[in-house]
């Protein structure tokens, strides 16, 4: 390849999910990241496959009015964030364009009203965050590499995090620091703060807990409890939370808006923060999850807020296999793989009134949507809810209502049926 192959100029048509900016040259595809629509800029090519130019960005020759200048001083570097280049109100109308065009593309499915959007503070709003650890140096990875960006504060991250990130800088440098460890967790309330090891090259001792605990006092050597959604939440390391500390009330208050009946399923159930809410709400409650860690936090925290909740350790697809019983409401807030083929026809064939997936990756979402419509499922509406500010990862909810069945007598035909939206 040439030097004018390699280096030079396009225009931005839209970002796509990932981060990246597209445009096209040639009739080739090309990627660029810290971009915005319409911008022209100058790239050079990082690597091209298949037609396909994925590039760095050189230069921004005609910068969008949507640009701002990045508060955080590794950005661009750091894998962690995409879009602190724009300004938030732009960010947000990004991500809902991308759900909205994932939809289409992927579900063949048109949105039937504009979706809505829950918004928080952008900053400071992580309350679990994960570091590698190289040397003496702490941080995140670079974008697409295993090479460590070293970091002494991370804007998104909760003002108790970016204390214990100096505090941990400051221990990486004492003969005390188990240099076989290679990556941790934070977890914190603010009061609280929860250290796990994720990555380490042998088993490390107590006594580096207890000396975590002498130099920042408030760490927890086990379970935090987080409050939340009215209810105080066991959190055992290894267990998922949602970690945008001013979006998990207004999640949950989101995800149970429809909620209502005698029984209802919460599947892929975590610690229970939807399951206890939901309790309260409906006469009987089946909480699925199969990790046993989480399952375990899910029981002592229904016993201690005084819910009854009935406990199905086992996976979603199993559990919804061998269930015959019609529920009222059904909550699933899968991982990024989503519900999948197998769960979609068995919550077809249960049959639901109502089911609200709460949903972390747009492309599964519509899949998964586009079976339950083929199913006989109105999409209600979406919302975009904002988890993730700066990045490329979106969450949504999507509300689905059974179609109800009115045949013949209405049609005047016998064995016809008619789909109606009440």
């Amino acid at each position: 390849m040439t030097e004018s192959q390699t280096n030079f100029e396009v225009t931005v048509d839209k970002l796509v999910y990932g981060g990246d900016g597209l445009a096209r040259l040639d009739g080739r595809v090309v990627f660029v990241p810290f971009v915005l629509p319409r911008e022209r800029v100058a790239v050079a090519t990082v690597d091209e496959k298949a037609g396909l130019l994925r590039t760095k960005l050189i230069d921004v020759l005609e910068p969008s009015a949507a640009r701002v200048a990045a508060p955080c001083p590794y950005f661009g570097r750091c894998g962690g964030c995409h879009y602190q280049h724009a300004n938030y109100d732009t960010q947000v109308a990004l991500k809902r364009g991308i759900l909205a065009e994932t939809l289409r593309r992927v579900g063949k499915l048109e949105p039937r009203q504009e979706i809505n959007v829950i918004a928080g503070d952008p900053w400071h709003y992580r309350s679990r965050s994960q570091f590698r650890i190289h040397g003496a140096e702490l941080g995140y990875l670079e974008a697409r590499s295993n090479r460590l960006c070293p970091i002494d504060q991370c804007p998104i991250s909760s003002p108790r995090i970016n204390r214990a990130i100096s505090t941990l800088r400051e221990m990486l440098r004492d003969p005390r620091w188990p240099r076989f460890l290679r990556s941790l967790e934070v977890f914190t309330d603010e009061a609280q703060l929860q250290l796990n090891v994720l990555e380490s090259e042998r088993p490390v001792a107590r006594r580096f807990f207890e000396w975590c605990a002498e130099v920042m006092p408030d760490t927890v050597t086990g379970p935090l409890d987080y409050s939340a959604a009215g209810s105080l939440y066991r959190v055992s390391g290894g267990s998922f939370f949602q970690v945008n500390r001013y979006l998990v009330d207004p999640t949950v208050e989101a995800a149970l808006e429809n909620a209502e009946g005698q029984s209802a399923l919460d599947l892929y159930a975590g610690v229970g923060l939807f399951s206890i809410p939901l309790a309260r709400r409906c006469g009987k409650v089946t909480a699925v999850e199969s990790g046993a860690s989480a399952a375990r936090d899910l029981h002592f925290n229904a016993e201690r807020a005084g819910i009854r909740v009935e406990l199905a350790q086992t996976s979603v697809e199993s559990f919804l296999a061998d269930w015959t019983e019609r529920p009222d409401f059904v909550l699933a807030d899968p991982p990024r793989a989503g519900l999948g083929k197998a769960v979609v026809s068995h919550l077809a064939r249960l049959a639901p009134p109502r089911i609200t997936i709460v949903a972390c990756d747009p492309a599964t979402l519509a899949r998964d949507l586009a079976g339950l419509v083929a199913a006989g499922y109105l999409i209600e509406r979406l919302t975009l809810i904002d988890l993730f500010p700066q990045t490329f990862h979106i969450e949504a909810i999507a509300y689905l209502k059974k179609a109800r069945q009115i045949q013949g007598a209405i049609s005047g035909e016998s064995g016809t049926s008619i789909d109606l939206a009440n």
